[in-house]
């Protein structure tokens, strides 16, 4: 049997193992079977692979570890007084870093590739805030700001790199920016006013799922959702920022009959957008 075969099997009896889809005394069977005399077992733990992989480090691939890790130490401890020119550079550096690793690691393992994009994200966002308090600019207008830059970017990464749950995420950021916008330009709208800001938007959204569904389901699911979000965001509205609380339950409760009824009348159109 020739070696690529071999190391195939022994790789698809270790999933098994792992998976628990065969017992471990039938799966350790099989595999004394297929190692040859003296081949170790590639360990299926995390720590496991980390020792594997120490023990096969070079002394090059310590000095850069060794190396990198100074490096991050440095960039930390001086961040502060850095140029904002170059706080901004090294954030974004880090940030593109991060993006790109997860990009390389999805092809093998999804989860921890979306792991590193959303810790790139948060980097993103969490860099920018602590910059902004660290030049003393922390008015409303420059963390709106901030997060409307953020939520534009993950929505388009969210759509070209197809992560709905990172378009998603964009969509309702940017609704906490006009959330945030209306909060500080209205003064005690009225219950009617509160739901004229919001209501048209999901509308609109919906009309953009349909539009967008021959080209990409995908996109279309999540705009579908971000609208049906959307509908009941009057009601948090006033649940945050209102004073006057008097009709809300009510209101909730009509808004949900009667987005059931128009999602029920209507369940032939929009189950083809989002399928």
């Amino acid at each position: 049997m020739d070696q690529e075969r071999r190391k195939t099997i022994v790789k698809e009896i270790e999933h098994w193992q792992r998976s628990k889809l065969l017992p471990d005394q039938y799966c350790d069977f099989l595999l004394n079977l297929y190692l040859e005399q003296g081949e170790e077992r590639e360990p299926s733990n995390f720590a496991g692979k980390a020792v594997n992989v120490v023990k096969r480090a070079s002394w090059k691939q310590w000095l850069l570890t060794f190396g990198i890790f100074s490096l991050i130490c440095f960039v930390v401890l001086y961040f502060n007084v850095f140029h904002p020119l170059l706080q901004i550079g090294i954030s974004l550096s880090g940030v593109y870093i991060l993006l790109l690793i997860g990009q390389r690691y999805r092809r093998k393992n999804e989860a921890s590739g979306i792991g590193f994009i959303g810790i790139g994200m948060l980097l993103m966002l969490g860099s920018g805030l602590y910059m902004l308090q660290l030049h003393e600019l922390e008015s409303w207008g420059w963390k709106a700001g901030l997060l409307a830059a953020c939520a534009l970017f993950w929505i388009i990464f969210g759509i070209g790199a197809r992560i709905p749950l990172l378009h998603l995420s964009g969509w309702m950021a940017s609704f906490l920016v006009y959330a945030w916008l209306l909060s500080n330009n209205t003064i005690s709208p009225a219950w009617y006013e509160i739901q004229l800001y919001w209501l048209p938007a999901s509308f609109v959204f919906g009309w953009c799922s349909w539009f967008i569904h021959r080209w990409s389901r995908p996109v279309a699911a999540i705009l579908f959702v971000a609208g049906a979000l959307i509908w009941f965001m009057p009601e948090l509205y006033a649940a945050v920022f209102a004073v006057d609380h008097t009709w809300l339950q009510i209101q909730l409760f009509v808004k949900i009959i009667v987005g059931g009824s128009i999602l029920f009348s209507l369940r032939k159109q929009w189950i083809v957008w989002v399928a």
